[in-house]
Parts: structure tokens; sequence; C-alpha cells
């Protein structure tokens, strides 16, 4: 077994013992200890990971990028490039995911950030970014609300954004949310739609009112799911037909219309979603893919209409072309866009060997609160990764060396932790599931918002 030779600061020993001293939360699985972390007896895969690995000097966003330049190769020209997070609250992961923006904008021609928001907050936040009007701490406050991204990392990325956009007008840019409009669709994003309709086509207003009584607005979709379902169907219904309404307005087209179609879907792929229970185990899958399927749709929708080259921030299991609990994400974004647009999609996953993070105690309410996890044990993804010798680092699974290629495509337990925690690692096989891999040694919780 080769040595563990990780650099470990003085702060972080004492974070660690802090960390024992008021008790860990340790994940809990049972995971078979591989003797060699290989399968079929195969040699101790470390050394081959060192020589595909390319060490990271920081996950922060400021400083010298020169160690991100082999990232950079390894994007290559893709349009889309998927950056997933092994929890939805460390740190280093959101940190990073700025990190790695700044350069892809600066270096590779990138321009726009997606999350998975819901495609209204997104246009609130890029409203800003655009026009410079309000201020970025209080519509994070807004459009962040109760979500894991409502931190302090995004509001600094948000920051960074504008003060782009001030310094390169000819060339901004831009955030979207992909997903569909969850917690609220409020009355304003409606608007967005007959808006357009009411200066452009006045003759159909009265029937788009029409369909969308009931419906507009959504102050709060988990409210909204307690109607019964035959007319929450009914909703969804009069939704796809105000979309089809509005499509068949296009006429000569043009951005506007082009923006106010694009609108009238989002309310429509919503209003469905909406149909379907996430608390029953028996819908759950196909609540998840519907809803990985729509935001593949939205992202590749706005690539294709904005020409722009898109960076997709989302959880491990959205971005990856395969999830490690294929039974609640039968199909993931990743998959669909894969589909649609070939090589031009890349999945940058992570992985982090301990730390903090944070999650909740039920995945349908409740507050996100931190938790604490210690090193992987043996047969675990991250107990092998963690032996190299750099302290954090990232790798090309496509073009790894053969031993590494072959560890990476076997399927091993792997944590990956959603909007709920505790939460059993999952078996991943890492070369199926992203093209790129960063690892990092140790992560801590998100930083709270400040007000």
């Amino acid at each position: 077994m080769v040595r563990h030779r990780k650099r470990i600061s003085r702060r972080g020993l004492l974070g660690t013992a802090a960390v024992v001293a008021v008790g860990a939360v340790l994940v809990p699985v049972a995971v078979q200890a591989a003797s060699a972390d290989t399968a079929g007896g195969e040699r101790n895969p470390v050394r081959a990971l060192e020589q595909a690995a390319h060490p990271l000097r920081s996950t922060e966003p400021r400083g010298n990028t020169a160690d991100l330049r082999a990232l950079g190769s390894m994007v290559g020209d893709a349009k889309v490039v998927g950056l997933g997070e092994a929890t939805h609250g460390s740190h280093e992961f959101f940190a990073m995911k700025e990190r790695v923006f700044r350069y892809l904008v600066e270096e590779k021609g990138f321009t726009t950030f997606a999350l998975e928001l819901s495609w209204s907050a997104g246009l609130q936040i890029d409203d800003y970014l655009q026009t410079g009007k309000g201020d970025a701490r209080t519509l994070a406050k807004a459009a962040l609300a109760n979500s894991p991204w409502d931190r302090e990392e995004f509001v600094s990325l948000i920051e960074w954004m504008r003060v782009y956009n001030r310094h390169h007008p000819g060339r901004t840019v831009h955030f979207m949310g992909d997903d569909i409009g969850a917690p609220a669709v409020n009355d304003e994003f409606f608007g967005r739609v007959t808006g357009y309709v009411q200066q452009n086509h006045p003759e159909a207003l009265a029937r788009l009112n029409e369909l969308y009584t009931g419906l507009r607005p959504i102050d709060d979709v988990f409210a909204y799911l307690g109607k019964p379902l035959a007319e929450r169907q009914q909703l969804a219904t009069k939704a796809q037909q105000a979309l089809e309404l509005v499509s068949s307005l296009k006429g000569a087209g043009g951005d506007a219309f082009d923006w106010a179609e694009q609108n009238a879907r989002s309310i429509a792929q919503t209003a469905k979603f909406l149909t379907m229970n996430p608390s029953d185990p028996k819908t759950l899958p196909s609540f998840q893919r519907f809803r990985d399927e729509v935001m593949a749709q939205n992202v590749n929708w706005w690539q294709q209409h904005t020409g722009r080259k898109v960076l997709l921030s989302a959880h491990n299991d959205h971005v990856s072309y395969a999830a490690g609990d294929p039974k609640t994400y039968p199909k993931t974004q990743g998959a669909f866009l894969r589909e649609a647009m070939g090589k031009n999609y890349l999945p940058i996953g992570f992985t982090f060997d301990r730390g903090s993070f944070l999650s909740k105690d039920a995945a349908l309410g409740g507050d996100w609160k931190k938790f604490t996890v210690g090193a992987a044990g043996p047969g675990r993804n991250e107990h092998t990764l963690d032996q190299v010798r750099y302290q954090d680092f990232y790798l090309d699974v496509r073009n790894a060396p053969a031993p590494a290629r072959a560890w990476l495509n076997v399927a091993r337990p792997t944590l990956n932790v959603g909007t709920q925690f505790p939460a059993n690692p999952h078996d991943v096989a890492i070369a199926k599931s992203f093209d790129v891999l960063i690892h990092l040694h140790a992560v801590r919780e998100a930083d709270e918002r400040k007000p």
C-alpha cells in the first residue's frame, strides 16, 4: 500500500482535533474493504493516478491561475462544461466554481454561469448583472433564499460577475437558472410572457390570461402540491396550451419572441413537474428524470440561442453521465446533454476525503445545517484518490494511464451528499460518470451569507 503523504497544516491539525473533540458525524455505511483498492487483484493504482494528476494551488478564486492551464486543455472546445459538487454545501466546491468560471471566462471565452436554480430566479440575477440596478447581497437573499447556494460564496461570484461586466460592456457575462420554477413562480415572471403578448399580439391576451387563471402566480410550490391531483393536472394542461398559444404567435420571430416562448415553456415545465409527487417513492424516479431532462433542455436552449459557452453548476448526480443512485436518478442531466451535444458537453466531477458540509434532516423541509464526516475507509474511491501525493488535484479521466483508467472504470462506494443526510455512499465508476475529476483532501461547510 502506498504510504499516505498528504501535507496537513498546523491549522488543519487543530481543526481535525476540534472535530474529534465535539464528536464527528460519521458516514453510516458498512463498506467491504478491498485489500488493494483494485479489482481482480490488480496492483495499487496510486502511482498511475499520480502520473495523470495535476496539483491545485488553491480552490480560492483569487491569484495566479497557472495551475489551471492543463484544465483548460482538458476542456478543449467544449461548449458546455458541467462542474459538479459532492455536497450541496461545502466552501471549497463553491469557491472552486468561481475560480474555474473566472478562468474559463478569461481564457476560454465562456460567458454564462448556469445553476440548478429556477429559470425565473436566474433571470432576476442576470437582470442585475446586465443593468447594475440593485445590490448583489440583497438580490442573493431574494433569489437564493432557502437554497444551499444562499451563501457568501455565491454573493462573491455575483459581485465578481457584475464588476466584470462594468469593465467589459461589449462582452458581458450572464447568469442562468436551468431548473423548474421552485420554490415559487411569481407574478412578475408570468408578466414576462403576458407583457410580450400584450405589446405584440394584444388580440391573444384575453385567451392567455384565461389559460393562466388559477396558476398565476405560484407563491409556494409546496402549498401548490397540496391541491388535488386532478386540479394540478388541469392547470398543467392549461399551461401547455398557453405555451402552444405563444408559439403560434411567432410570426416574424425575433429575440423578444424567443424569450417569451422560452419563459412560457418554463411555466409549462413547472406545472407538469408539479403534477408529480416527490414524496412517493414509486413516482420519485420519474419526477427526477423529468427534472433532469428539463434542466438539460434549458441549458441546450440557452447555449444554442445565445451562442455562449456555459459553465453548468450542479450536483455530481446531475452533471454526470450516470448517477451513483440510478434507481432515483434513472437518467441524468449530463446524459441528456451528451445525447444533444455529443463532445460539446464535458462533465467534471468532485470527490473529497473528509470534512464538513451543509445538508438537511429531511429533503422536503427543514433547515440547512452542518454535518461532518471522517476520512473515507478502505474500498471507497476517495480512500485511494487521497493517497495521491498532492493535497488537491485534478486529472483527465479519458487520457489517464491504462492502470489508472482500469481502476477508474470500476464502480466503488463514493459519497455524494444532496439535500438529506445521513446518506450512504453509492457505487460510482468515475470513468463512466465524468471526463475530468477534481479531488480535494478536505472541505468545510460553506459560509453563511452576511446580512
